[in-house]
């Protein structure tokens, strides 16, 4: 109903795009959106600021700087791979040219 709070739930977050979509169709049925809880976020920056420009809190309960770390505390990655994995976080779009 009108008026109503409600919380998103998503999956992942890449650059919040289809997430923000969600809460924006929310707003515009007049429901009060308190936050977007999501289960992984890559960390990405662009996904900070659009949430931030959207002026919508958002918690995850993983992200991707996490599971890194974990995968390297328990040797399931090497030094190299964890350094090409970083470059990736870094620059998504460029990283295997």
């Amino acid at each position: 109903e009108e008026g109503q709070k409600v919380v998103v739930i998503e999956d992942l977050i890449s650059t919040g795009g289809s997430s923000l979509k969600a809460v924006e169709a929310l707003r515009e049925s007049k429901l009060k959106v308190e936050g977007l809880i999501a289960i992984f976020t890559y960390g990405f920056d662009v996904a900070h600021k659009n949430f931030a420009d959207a002026e919508c809190p958002y918690v995850t309960l993983s992200d991707y700087d996490r599971l890194l770390k974990q995968a390297s505390n328990n040797n399931l990655i090497s030094e190299s791979d964890m350094q090409s994995l970083k470059n990736w976080k870094d620059n998504p779009k460029d990283w295997l040219k």
